[in-house]
């Protein structure tokens, strides 16, 4: 008998989703936050977001939250980190408690420096929290190419999401390692911004390389201090994501920086996105958590300074390569 899936977020991973879903052969129920949001959906059955999705008629789309949830078994959170606990504070009385919870923000929520799943068990929102997290990029995704994802969280709660997820196109390995795949997940985005900045200056491939083996030493670094398993940052989660979200041309983190890097300020860059760019607010719990456990993170505080303190992505450029070397290390 199909599960019952709530995927809350119509944004394009959240739609992505829905439709995954639908084609494993779930019944799904795809949750926006306005009538505005999922008109068009509603009308031409295709996210103006993804062009060319096409979007099951067996898809119920809706912003009624407690018609959204009945009955569901699974629920599917794609809502970004910094907006989780305000939508959660409200959705949490109408899920069910007996519900599986599927998150995929990546980030951290800047008030409290709180993973996703840290800020939904707070809430008490449904029966446990499980972490789903990878190489994404939607607009591949919705095209049907292969991915792998790893879902962490309890043993018993991982299998039942990879059983109930896994088809042809998505792989799904599981790791009980939840905080190391969302300490990869979010600190990646700052990593993103950093070599979109790397592009918009076209410094080339050699530069981007470098600071993507380098980006990875600062990810595993932080993330094994916050108490994740070194192994984690060199898998799936880890290095996977990264190459993905620091070279496509689709991810938006990366796309932000590269607008940075060819001169546009971080204010206007942001104004000018469709879509929330994680890496800006995580950048600044990042830098916080690094300070907070002495971890040495260069890249990730030149990204700081570009963002928040006005310095050019060149000057940060010259003085990440004028510091002091010695014996590469992780």
């Amino acid at each position: 008998m199909a599960e019952r899936i709530a995927v809350v977020g119509c944004g394009q991973f959240g739609t992505v989703l829905a439709c995954h879903c639908a084609k494993a052969g779930h019944d799904v129920a795809l949750l926006g936050r306005s009538a505005e949001e999922i008109a068009p959906i509603l009308s031409k059955r295709e996210s103006p977001r993804i062009l060319g999705l096409r979007i099951a008629d067996s898809i119920q789309v809706t912003t009624d939250g407690r018609q959204a949830m009945d009955r569901a078994d699974l629920v599917i959170t794609a809502i970004p980190a910094q907006y989780a606990r305000s939508v959660w504070a409200v959705l949490g009385k109408v899920c069910p408690p007996t519900a599986c919870i599927v998150s995929v923000a990546k980030g951290f929520e800047v008030e409290s420096r709180m993973r996703p799943s840290e800020v939904l068990t707070a809430l008490k929102v449904g029966r446990e929290v499980v972490t789903l997290s990878g190489p994404t990029i939607a607009t591949e995704a919705a095209r049907g190419l292969p991915t792998a994802l790893v879902a962490a969280g309890s043993e018993s709660a991982i299998q039942y999401v990879q059983k109930a997820l896994v088809t042809d196109a998505w792989r799904i390995y599981c790791t009980t390692d939840q905080v190391g795949v969302e300490a990869a997940g979010a600190i990646k985005n700052v990593i993103a911004l950093a070599a979109g900045m790397v592009d918009g200056m076209e410094l080339g491939m050699n530069a981007k390389a470098t600071l993507l083996a380098r980006g990875l030493a600062e990810i595993s670094r932080l993330g094994i201090a916050l108490g994740g398993r070194r192994e984690t940052f060199f898998g799936v989660a880890g290095v996977g994501d990264l190459a993905t979200t620091c070279f496509s041309f689709d991810g938006r983190n990366r796309t932000l920086g590269e607008k940075i890097g060819r001169g546009e300020s971080c204010d206007s860059a942001v104004r000018s996105m469709e879509s929330v760019v994680e890496g800006v607010d995580t950048c600044k719990v990042v830098v916080q958590l690094a300070e907070q456990h002495g971890v040495e993170m260069p890249i990730a505080k030149a990204v700081h300074a570009v963002l928040f303190s006005g310095l050019s992505p060149r000057t940060a450029l010259q003085e990440l390569m004028r510091r002091n070397t010695g014996e590469e290390r992780i």
